[in-house]
């Protein structure tokens, strides 16, 4: 016997400027990029305050709070920057490693990120926007090219190790990046799904690729008799 699969759906998905649709997989929580970064002095800014004020009230003391303050001003700036090249929305992965059975790490919690962009594109065919996207990668990176119901797809798939003087964990970062580019022939939004967990990069390629099928440009809830288009 099978059954229907699952879907909640969001409230952006109701959004009548939204101009891509998406589902992502249980395991994924959306970051709430409107509301941890608001506009100075709005209500937004003082919903915030107030979210936040648990938190410090909790602190064993003031270093501590200034430790919390510190953390999550540099939460900001990083997704201050996201936003800044273009990002719309960003997802924290959390999965169990369940894959080996008998293996010692079974059972450990794999972390990702996901994140949709939009770049501006110079006017072509989609399929000549499709294959730019990837022209200009490492010759080491997978590349391959698909047509997804909507439209042609290139995906991406890289492995990173960040340098020595950048501050951050010198840990393998496998990336895995699908192109679309949009109906109107002048955009492309870019899926990317980074993990540290390289050992299982086989799960995260077909859970990248599971979202880029379900991808529309076309609002999925518009009733039939309506038609379709656009979704922004």
């Amino acid at each position: 016997m099978t059954t229907a699969p699952h879907f909640t759906v969001a409230d952006s998905a109701e959004d009548p400027d939204a101009d891509i649709w998406f589902a992502e997989p249980a395991g994924f929580t959306a970051v709430p990029l409107d509301a941890l970064l608001p506009e100075p002095g709005s209500q937004a800014a003082d919903d915030l305050r107030t979210a936040l004020a648990p938190f410090l009230e909790a602190a064993l003391d003031g270093m501590a709070r200034e430790r919390f303050i510190a953390q999550f001003t540099q939460g900001q700036r990083l997704l201050a920057a996201l936003t800044e090249a273009g990002t719309v929305h960003c997802s924290i992965g959390l999965h169990r490693d369940d894959v080996d059975a008998g293996d010692a790490s079974c059972g450990r919690p794999l972390l990702s990120f996901f994140t949709v962009s939009w770049r501006a594109t110079a006017v072509s065919p989609r399929a000549v926007t499709a294959a730019r996207a990837v022209s200009g990668l490492d010759g080491q990176a997978r590349v391959e090219f698909a047509e997804l119901p909507c439209g042609p797809v290139t995906f991406s798939e890289a492995v990173h190790t960040p340098g020595a003087v950048s501050g951050i964990p010198q840990m393998p970062l496998v990336q895995f990046r699908a192109h679309l580019p949009h109906p109107d022939c002048g955009r492309l939004a870019v899926f990317t799904l980074s993990t540290t967990a390289v050992g299982r990069r086989e799960q995260y390629r077909v859970i990248l690729r599971r979202i880029a099928a379900l991808a529309s440009f076309d609002n999925p809830l518009r009733p039939a008799d309506l038609g379709c288009g656009d979704g922004g």
